[in-house]
């Protein structure tokens, strides 16, 4: 899978999105990065430590796929923002985050889809 291409079609989906990253499930990265002309909320480290605990919850949430299938993505809203986890394959996911006010129901519909076609 060509990761470059899809970080830039999934930063071309809405301009909500503020920072996408694709990484592997040990935490080694593919492609992203930030939206330009913002300013992240998070240091170089919070956002390693952020990225790194995403990994990892969804490590243990892959124990759970034979008795409640795989999962499609995870959302958690904060103030500021909103942070998505979503699986490309058992190895691979994307970590990223929006704007609040950003529709993520689209934003992950249009993310499955980039992700099915590829």
């Amino acid at each position: 899978m060509d990761y470059i291409k899809l970080h830039k079609d999934i930063m071309e989906i809405d301009p909500d999105i503020r920072f996408v990253t694709i990484v592997d499930i040990e935490g080694r990265l593919m492609a992203g990065g930030q939206r330009e002309g913002l300013s992240n909320y998070l240091s170089p480290d919070e956002e390693r430590q952020s990225i790194r605990h995403a990994i990892e919850a969804w490590k243990l949430r892959m124990h759970f796929t034979g008795s409640i299938g795989k999962g499609k993505y995870v959302l958690a809203e904060y103030e500021k923002i909103k942070r998505m986890t979503i699986p490309i394959d058992e190895k691979h996911v994307i970590y990223m985050t929006t704007e609040v006010g950003a529709d993520h129901n689209k934003i992950i519909k249009s993310i499955l889809k980039l992700i099915s076609q590829a």
